[in-house]
């Protein structure tokens, strides 16, 4: 029943506070300026570890993609389509990314999966506590 309570409060966080403002951030750069890119490095892009190289305002703009994004299973130099902000070209995300990405799809999964860990400790609760033996109450 513990594991269950901690478990579902655990993935009730993750959701919250890490993928929903993820999935938040990406959706705001949709309409960010856009330009053509390459993957400069490649990693666990749901992690936020990828990079793309991108040419922005006539400099060569090196940024890394947010966590939440797709695209981590394609290899160093593929094409990419990103959006940026124009002030600050390094905050940036995959054109397919900026409807929520695998973020938004993660919100909904950890927060689905939490309420059903949540609702099982509490029917663990009920059940145990009308177990208890006829002396004790």
């Amino acid at each position: 029943m513990l594991m269950s309570l901690a478990l579902g409060l655990l993935l009730g966080a993750l959701s919250a506070l890490v993928m929903f403002p993820a999935a938040e951030h990406l959706r705001s750069l949709k309409d960010g300026e856009r330009a053509r890119a390459t993957l400069h490095t490649s990693g666990a892009c749901m992690a936020g570890q990828c990079e793309v190289r991108f040419e922005a305002g006539g400099q060569t703009v090196v940024a890394d993609l947010p966590v939440g994004s797709g695209g981590g299973k394609r290899s160093v130099g593929a094409a990419m389509t990103v959006r940026y902000q124009a002030d600050d070209p390094r905050v940036v995300a995959r054109e397919d990314d900026v409807g929520g990405g695998g973020a938004a799809l993660l919100v909904w999964v950890s927060g689905v999966a939490a309420a059903f860990f949540l609702v099982l400790s509490g029917v663990a609760a009920i059940f145990l506590a009308r177990q208890r033996p006829t002396s004790l109450r």
